[in-house]
């Protein structure tokens, strides 16, 4: 399998995940992580939906969308260390985040890894 096909499997099974799984993968993780106390979990499960639509579209042309998918990818990065951060000072959550940040740190950089690399003036 070539890269390009692997790169836009990917996007659409991120893409799927982002947008159909989200909300049952948050409601599940937070259920004893403050769940009362916090209303950071709608605007959480929005932008991991519309990061899973904008996915769903770049996989179309992925040389076209390398902005988005690089912007997926370093998103996915920073959410998975700011939970392994958030794994020292919780310690009755520290499995749960640490795994959630291992799967972003994963998705981050597997976009990364396949995203397409910039067409030089010449090559367009």
């Amino acid at each position: 399998m070539n890269r390009d096909k692997a790169l836009r499997i990917l996007l659409l099974l991120f893409g799927l995940v982002f947008v159909a799984g989200v909300y049952p993968l948050i409601t599940s993780v937070r259920t004893g992580w403050q769940a009362n106390r916090e209303d950071a979990e709608p605007m959480g499960i929005s932008l991991y939906v519309m990061m899973g639509i904008f996915l769903l579209m770049a996989a179309r042309n992925p040389l076209a969308n390398r902005g988005v998918i690089i912007f997926a990818a370093w998103l996915n990065i920073a959410h998975a260390a700011v939970m392994a951060v958030m794994a020292i000072h919780l310690p009755n959550e520290r499995q749960g985040l640490l795994i959630a940040a291992a799967v972003f740190g994963v998705i981050g950089a597997v976009l990364i890894l396949l995203a397409p690399t910039k067409l030089n003036p010449t090559q367009a």
